[in-house]
């Protein structure tokens, strides 16, 4: 998988390579890497949270770019192969089958967004790397480290607070599934919760942060202050992104939910498929019991993604949730014609994404 994960990595830099022969569509921003996201994380790397809107970026990301504006290329690049073996070891604990884990895994390195997951200065590298740590050991039943590497995971993107999920399943939900009694059930569900609550750090701090700097010091504080629960993120994400319910079901916005539609068809089918014949047919890889939480949380994350997001970061979310290589997997075994179309796919819009990074179009 090493010599896998370098061609990956190396195709995509070549393909970026290429639009640098052309002028991007915002000259302003002539060095390759500064587009979208990452122009905001450069601000705040050189200037601190100067404005109000960039308290939407967690600040890990800024502040490797602060040290060097490859730093953070550079380690995704140093984790890449670990990622791709910890993504094969969960697939295999979950698939039960080597060859079908190694598909999963040949898979994985063709993500729907391989410039923010594989190249540029981008949360994704980190924060799939980190959700894959910690659903591999919530599957060799760790959860303290699980809990650390959910938490590592959600200081790159707030929404990582979900895989709290996978501890309270693997604690809680499971064993009472299971009718196992090993403890008294108060005592697994109290584990759980304050396992469940390290996640929550990291989004917590940030939030503290701002409150700090815009409500409990400010000579005029800031109207989300008054606010019953008053988080910075949420107002932030309203305000300046227009994220919320239904929002973005705009006619405008059409192109946008037919880029984002294969991936998120794609995991809400099988995620719903698993669901159906889990407790019908689990002698079957696709239908491994193990795989419920996956199919659980993807249908939450493909929820929110759709309803109340900007819908095409699924492109780059989707990497994170290793049921969407498993999708693909079971796709190419049961479906060969739309398991080559979805190959097609992830390779076409793949390379086209690229191209689009790097002339600075969206989407992104």
């Amino acid at each position: 998988m090493l010599f896998l994960t370098l061609v990956s990595r190396l195709i995509s830099a070549a393909i970026l390579f290429l639009t640098t022969l052309t002028t991007p569509f915002d000259a302003a921003t002539p060095h390759i890497l500064l587009r979208w996201d990452v122009i905001h994380f450069q601000h705040i790397a050189q200037h601190g949270y100067a404005f109000e809107h960039e308290w939407a970026f967690l600040p890990v990301v800024p502040f490797l770019l602060s040290k060097f504006i490859l730093a953070p290329t550079l380690v995704s690049l140093i984790v890449a192969y670990d990622m791709t073996s910890t993504m094969y070891q969960l697939s295999l604990h979950h698939l039960r089958s080597p060859s079908l884990a190694r598909l999963a895994t040949v898979l994985s390195l063709l993500p729907s967004s391989p410039a923010t997951l594989f190249l540029v200065p981008y949360n994704e590298p980190f924060f799939t790397y980190f959700s894959y740590k910690g659903m591999l050991y919530c599957a060799k039943f760790r959860y303290v480290a699980a809990a650390i590497a959910f938490a590592l995971a959600a200081t790159f993107r707030a929404n990582g607070i979900l895989s709290s999920g996978f501890i309270f399943w693997g604690l809680v939900i499971e064993p009472f599934l299971q009718r196992r009694q090993a403890c008294w059930p108060s005592v697994h569900a109290m584990r759980a919760t304050i396992l469940s609550l390290l996640p929550l750090i990291p989004f917590i701090a940030h939030n503290y942060a701002a409150y700090l700097s815009f409500c409990a010091s400010a000579s005029s504080p800031a109207p989300w202050c008054a606010r019953s629960l008053p988080l910075i993120y949420s107002y932030i994400q309203s305000t300046y992104w227009d994220v919320g319910f239904l929002r973005y079901w705009t006619l405008q916005q059409l192109p946008n939910f037919l880029i984002a539609a294969p991936p998120l068809l794609l995991i809400s089918i099988f995620s719903s498929y698993h669901l159906r014949w889990v407790a019908i047919a689990s002698d079957r890889p696709f239908c491994s019991p193990s795989i419920a939480p996956h199919a659980i949380h993807a249908l939450v994350m493909c929820s929110i993604l759709a309803l109340a997001s900007h819908t095409q970061i699924a492109l780059r979310f989707a990497a994170a949730m290793p049921i969407t290589y498993w999708a693909a997997a079971w796709l190419l075994v049961e479906y060969p014609v739309w398991g080559r179309a979805w190959v097609a796919w992830s390779v076409l819009w793949g390379t086209t994404s690229i191209l689009l990074w790097g002339a600075f179009l969206p989407p992104a």
